[in-house]
């Protein structure tokens, strides 16, 4: 894995991707930060070294290199699902990379559904903590010392000098942006009524199939992390509806505004 993920950082810097300082992993449906980026490079994934074709329709899968404000940024326009059939060690093989390149911070997003009522479909929620429901971890197995320790600590996996700042930015623009629990399941099938209640009695408030496993190796390599869900669907088991995929994406588009306005934000004051 070590020798792979050399490999990859070589291939990268060769290609002019040297310097980054922040890495930003992007959810389902949620594109629109691309758009904040002053690109220099643009690289899709199936022609990087050990890298995983993306499956899912709705992702893009490129690696983005540029600016925003100044800062350099490295972005994933698509990011690995466990669902999809790779590893966990593949899905979270892009941030272990984007560490050898030399990023100090990460941001995240997904799209999520609410199990906790009181957040809405079209508003954020950011990550205080998270319940990983994922039936692999990716430190499982001989660890990579050069990267990290075996037992790495989780007690604060969610930077909060990062997390203060982005609650400020939001009071600041009048977003609305809840605080909470993050469960993550395997997926890709959404939640039965019983599955829902049980997130519900063990204390999560939002559940998506995405985001633990990269937070997993950001704590395990020491870079500070921030996420964000967008609440794209409201998870009631007392009133549950089907729900539509394509109705996500088009609730992801729309939310992803505000969501955008806080990490470009965020990163102007980095």
């Amino acid at each position: 894995m070590y020798s792979e993920l050399k490999e990859t950082t070589s291939f990268l810097q060769s290609r002019g991707i040297t310097n980054p300082e922040i890495g930003i992993v992007l959810g389902t449906g949620l594109g629109n930060l691309i758009t904040e980026i002053e690109i220099e490079i643009e690289i899709s994934y199936n022609t990087i070294p050990n890298f995983p074709i993306a499956t899912v329709e709705f992702h893009f899968g490129k690696l983005i290199y540029g600016k925003i404000a100044g800062k350099q940024v490295l972005a994933m326009q698509g990011r690995y699902h466990y669902y999809e059939g790779h590893s966990i060690e593949q899905v979270v093989f892009p941030i272990r990379v984007m560490k050898m390149l030399g990023v100090s911070k990460v941001l995240m997003s997904n799209a999520a559904g609410s199990v906790n009522l009181n957040m809405k479909k079209g508003e954020l929620m950011l990550l205080d903590d998270h319940i990983n429901l994922q039936p692999a971890n990716p430190l499982r197995g001989p660890n990579l010392d050069d990267l990290g320790p075996r037992f790495p600590d989780m007690s604060a996996p969610y930077n909060k000098e990062m997390n203060e700042a982005l609650k400020n930015i939001a009071t600041q623009n009048e977003i609305t942006l809840h605080e909470g629990v993050y469960a993550s399941v395997q997926g890709p099938n959404l939640e039965t009524r019983a599955e829902y209640r049980m997130l519900q009695v063990i204390g999560a408030d939002a559940v998506g199939m995405s985001t633990v496993p990269e937070v997993i190796a950001c704590n395990h390599m020491g870079i500070p992390c921030v996420a964000i869900s967008v609440i794209t669907d409201e998870c009631d088991p007392k009133n549950l509806a089907p729900v539509d995929i394509s109705d996500i994406i088009a609730t992801a588009a729309k939310a992803e505004v505000k969501l955008t306005q806080l990490y470009t934000e965020l990163i102007k004051n980095m």
